[in-house]
């Protein structure tokens, strides 16, 4: 293959690989994906987002690049609190955050064996991520009674419905009568039976959840970004001492 055809291909890999959030939220209707605004430098946030992951998610989901002992050091736990409050599945702390449900029981379950989220919120996005939590609704047609408008016919239920509640989407529609059709427009979701938590309360919890998603997806992602930061202020003081240098090298060329 010529070489450039091979630098052609390799730009458009790079171009679709990060064009891949975009598309997913593009299949959403307008106005469902929303900014997840988390921040992985908030240990808070972080310590009840690892509570809400190890309490609703890993019943299914696995997270299986991450070590228990990872946790303790990065959230600012003591090993014997994530054994106690974290460690549901392993034996020891060095072990990963596996999942306790056989992979041929959930296959049966569910039609499908559920993911490892390990990775989710890089392959996704947080924001995807984040607005699939906030978007399931009512929809008896669905096995689980539930759907979602981020991932139409998801057959993951609505785990988070005592929390939440059930919600209902509302739709702006048009009559055609040429075609005899209905064009719907999503105009935004109605509470129709309210969870154990405020629409505010559920927005910081889905918040928290996804933070934590966003760490384990890359847990050196805060020590990179400071090693950015004192690289270029390296770069700057060493720029001021070269210039310096070069003007009293050259202060005497006329």
């Amino acid at each position: 293959m010529p070489i450039n055809r091979k630098i052609k291909n390799i730009a458009l890999a790079l171009v679709l690989s990060a064009s891949c959030p975009v598309a997913f939220a593009a299949s959403a209707p307008s106005g469902v994906i929303q900014p997840a605004n988390n921040d992985v430098a908030n240990t808070a946030s972080l310590q009840r987002g690892a509570r809400n992951f190890v309490n609703y998610c890993m019943g299914c989901h696995s997270a299986k690049y991450v070590r228990y002992s990872r946790l303790a050091a990065d959230l600012g736990l003591t090993e014997a609190q994530v054994i106690e409050n974290l460690m549901f599945t392993g034996e020891a702390i060095h072990d990963t955050m596996q999942v306790a449900l056989p992979e041929d029981a959930a296959a049966r379950w569910f039609g499908v064996v559920p993911p490892d989220l390990s990775l989710i919120a890089r392959a996704r996005g947080t924001d995807y991520v984040y607005s699939f939590l906030k978007s399931f609704y009512l929809d008896p047609k669905r096995p689980t009674g539930v759907n979602n408008l981020v991932l139409p016919g998801t057959s993951m239920p609505h785990v988070l419905w005592e929390l939440q509640g059930y919600q209902a989407a509302v739709y702006d529609g048009e009559s055609d009568p040429a075609h005899d059709a209905v064009h719907k427009k999503f105009k935004g979701f109605e509470l129709a039976q309210p969870g154990a938590l405020t629409p505010a309360e559920y927005d910081q919890f889905v918040r928290d959840t996804v933070n934590f998603l966003d760490y384990i997806s890359e847990p050196m992602q805060l020590e990179r970004r400071n090693l950015g930061f004192s690289v270029l202020g390296f770069l700057l003081v060493f720029f001021l001492l070269a210039f310096l240098l070069k003007k009293e090298y050259w202060k005497d060329v006329k």
